[in-house]
């Protein structure tokens, strides 16, 4: 499979429930795709417009192929989708948490080195003490030639939407 008809079925699945958008740009870095889904839920006494409490759940999912990876890129990579938490994330009584999913697109499988890092990698930000929620990163890298996925603790949650 050849990363274009990767790209197409990866965004056939997110479609159903997220909003995607194709070369997107954030905070200078671009990315093949950009997928993003926000649910709210309210409880209220007697009429809607009387909430007792809201919550907003988001996520994210930033998709970028690379010819070939290496540490620098990597860094580069996983510091912009930390950096993205700043312009996507805006946490307000209600907010609860938000999740961002980078996935890394190979042709050929990376050196164990990077595939350690990847398995390694661990983000977590909380706004006002927890109080205002916090933000996750997930961390995939897809490799196409051997059909083979990685990710950090966070990503085996997502794991099956973005096999190939």
């Amino acid at each position: 499979m050849d990363y274009k008809t990767y790209l197409d079925n990866v965004e056939n699945k997110l479609k159903a429930y997220f909003d995607t958008y194709r070369n997107y740009q954030i905070n200078g870095y671009e990315y093949d795709i950009f997928a993003k889904f926000h649910m709210r839920t309210e409880r209220y006494v007697l009429v809607k417009k009387a909430v007792i409490y809201a919550m907003e759940n988001n996520e994210y999912c930033l998709i970028k192929h690379f010819n070939n990876l290496d540490e620098n890129k990597l860094k580069d990579y996983t510091d912009s989708l930390i950096n993205s938490i700043d312009e996507l994330v805006k946490p307000d009584r209600d907010h609860l948490s938000s999740i961002i999913t980078g996935v890394l697109v190979l042709d050929n499988r990376p050196s164990d080195n990077i595939i350690r890092k990847v398995k390694k990698f661990k983000y977590q930000k909380g706004f006002a003490f927890g109080f205002r929620g916090w933000a996750d990163i997930r961390l995939i890298l897809v490799t196409m030639d051997d059909k083979n996925i990685v990710t950090n603790k966070k990503g085996k949650e997502v794991e099956e939407v973005y096999k190939v």
